[in-house]
C-alpha cells in the first residue's frame, strides 16, 4: 500500500499521471490525412462529438504530398474559362482510365459529387481556383492553387484549420490497434495506443480513413512481385495498417493487385514530379534524345514505356514558357535533379543525350504543335513548342504512388464483410478503400476521391450515430 501511494507521487510529480484514459464519443475516425479531415469537420458540422487518431506527428499523410490537383466537372471555375464537362464525360473518364475495373457506383457518386468537394473547400478558405489539364482527362478539370500550385498542402492547409477553428478532439502519435465490437457485431470504438498508453475509445460509428500501403514494399510485393524494391512516393506511415485492421474485424478487401506507380519520380530520392508538368507542355526524351510516347497516356502505360528504355529511365524536358505557366515548377528547377541549359546543345551535355538526336526531336515537336497535330504519338493537347530558352530537364523513372486496392464499400462509405453484407458502424473513404479507381488512377482523382468520399463517410456516420442504440 505504502509502495503504491509513493509511486502515484512520484507519478504526479514528474508529470506522468496522465496515465491514458478511456473516452466516448459519437464517431471515432482513424487518420488524419484528407479523408479522415473532411469526415471530421463534416460530422462536427452536423452536430456529432468527433475524436480523430493519427499514429503520425502530425496530420496530412500522402494529402500532404499530392500535387496535380482535383478533377471536377461542371464546375462555376470551369465555366468561367469556357470549358464545357460534365460528370458523365468525368465517369467515361475515370472508368476508361481504370480499365473497366471500377465500380461504377463508386465512380458515378465521385463524378457527380466531386464539384460539391471544390465548393466545400472554397467555402472552408481554400485556394483552387487554377484549372488545368491531366492525363487520361478528356477535359481540363483538375482544380488547384492559383499559378499551378501544389494542391495537397492547400487541401490540408484548409482542413486542418477548419478542424482547429471547431476544436476538433484531433490526437497525434496515437496509433489504432483494433475496432471494437459490440453485441450485435456492429463496430463501436477502437483500441489505441499513445504517448500514455493504450486506451479505449467507445464510439457508435468508426471511420477507417488510413490510407493505402504504398510505403510497405513487402505488402506491395506480396501482391504484385514485380514491384519487390520498388522506390516509393509515399509517406512513411502509409504502410497499410488501417486495412489490415480492417480485415482483421471482417472487412472485404479487393482489387489488392492494383497498385500504381508514378511514371515521373526522381531516381533514388523518391520526390515526385507532378501530371501536370507533362499537362502543361512538358514531353518526355529518352537517353537517346528521342520522344518515345505519348506525354498524355495513362500512368500505367506511360511507366511502362519509361522502364523499355535504356536505363529503365527518360528525361521530362521543357522550356522557360511551360516553366512559367506552372507554379509547381519553381522549386523543382532549383533542385540539382534538374539541369538547365540556354541552348540545346548545352542542355544535350548535361543530360548526355545526341545533340543532334535532341535538335531533330524538338524541330519534329515544334512541327507537330504547329500543325496541331502529333501524328507520330496522338498527344491530343500540344499547348506550347518547348522552343524558349532556358531550357529544363529533369531525369525520371516510375516508382509506387497508389494503392487502388482496399477495404469494399458502397456510394454511403458503407464497408462490406467477406459475406457481402454492410458491417454496421464501420465506414471507410480514400486510399484505403477499393474499387473507385480500378487498375489505374487518373491524376487528380485522388483528391476527389478523398473529399468526395471523406465527407460522405462524416455524414453516414453522423446519420447511423443518431440512429444507433
Amino acid at each position: 500500500m505504502k509502495k503504491a501511494v509513493i509511486a502515484l507521487a512520484l507519478a504526479a510529480a514528474f508529470g506522468v499521471a496522465n496515465a491514458a484514459q478511456d473516452a466516448s464519443t459519437d464517431i471515432v475516425i482513424v487518420g488524419a490525412g484528407g479523408a479522415g479531415l473532411s469526415a471530421a469537420v463534416e460530422a462536427h458540422d452536423l452536430g456529432a462529438k468527433v475524436i480523430v487518431v493519427e499514429k503520425m506527428a502530425f496530420p496530412g499523410g500522402n494529402t500532404t504530398r499530392a500535387a496535380g490537383g482535383l478533377n471536377a466537372a461542371s464546375t462555376p471555375l470551369q465555366q468561367a474559362k469556357g470549358t464545357y464537362d460534365s460528370p458523365e464525360i468525368m465517369f467515361y473518364d475515370t472508368m476508361k482510365g481504370g480499365h473497366w475495373k471500377n465500380n461504377p457506383e463508386l465512380v458515378r457518386y465521385l463524378s457527380e459529387h466531386a464539384k460539391d468537394s471544390v465548393d466545400w473547400l472554397l467555402a472552408l478558405g481554400a485556394d483552387l481556383h487554377d484549372v488545368g489539364l491531366m492525363a487520361g482527362a478528356s477535359k481540363p478539370r483538375t482544380h488547384r492553387p492559383t499559378g499551378g500550385g501544389l494542391v495537397g498542402a492547400e487541401v490540408v492547409r484548409a482542413l486542418n484549420a477548419a478542424a482547429e477553428q471547431r476544436k476538433i478532439d484531433l490526437r497525434v502519435n496515437t496509433r489504432a490497434e483494433e475496432i471494437l465490437k459490440n453485441g450485435k457485431g456492429a463496430a463501436a470504438g477502437i483500441r489505441v495506443k499513445g504517448p500514455q498508453g493504450e486506451y479505449t475509445i467507445h464510439s457508435k460509428a468508426v471511420v477507417i480513413a488510413a490510407g493505402g500501403f504504398g510505403a510497405n514494399n513487402d505488402m506491395v510485393a506480396g501482391y504484385v512481385p514485380r514491384l519487390k524494391g520498388f522506390s516509393t512516393t509515399n509517406h512513411p506511415g502509409a504502410t497499410g495498417d488501417g486495412l489490415l485492421m480492417a480485415q482483421k474485424f471482417g472487412a472485404n478487401l479487393i482489387d489488392m493487385k492494383e497498385i500504381q506507380t508514378h511514371p515521373t519520380v526522381v531516381p533514388n530520392g523518391g520526390e515526385m514530379i507532378t501530371e501536370a508538368v507533362r499537362g502543361n507542355g512538358a514531353i518526355l526524351v529518352n537517353a537517346e534524345g528521342k520522344r518515345f510516347y505519348n506525354e498524355l497516356e495513362t500512368r500505367d502505360n506511360v511507366s511502362a514505356a519509361i522502364l523499355k528504355q535504356t536505363g529503365k529511365a527518360a528525361f521530362l524536358f521543357f522550356d522557360s514558357d511551360m516553366q512559367k505557366s506552372l507554379k509547381a515548377t519553381n522549386n523543382y528547377i532549383k533542385q540539382p535533379y534538374t539541369v538547365t541549359g540556354n541552348s540545346l546543345d548545352e542542355i544535350a551535355a548535361k543530360m548526355k543525350v545526341p545533340a543532334d538526336a535532341l535538335k531533330a526531336t524538338m524541330q519534329e515537336y515544334g512541327a507537330a504543335v504547329s500543325a496541331k497535330a502529333d501524328k507520330k504519338f496522338g498527344r491530343a493537347s500540344l499547348p506550347r513548342a518547348l522552343n524558349k530558352a532556358p531550357f529544363y530537364a529533369i531525369k525520371v523513372t516510375p516508382a509506387v504512388h497508389h494503392t487502388m486496392g482496399g477495404i469494399q464499400i458502397n456510394a454511403k462509405t458503407q464497408v462490406f464483410d467477406k459475406q457481402g453484407k454492410v458491417i454496421p458502424g464501420l465506414f471507410a473513404a480514400g486510399e484505403v478503400t477499393g474499387g473507385v479507381h480500378g487498375g489505374n488512377r487518373l491524376g487528380g482523382n485522388a483528391q476527389a476521391d478523398i473529399v468526395t468520399f471523406g465527407h460522405a463517410a462524416g455524414e453516414q456516420a453522423f446519420i447511423y450515430s443518431r440512429l444507433a442504440k
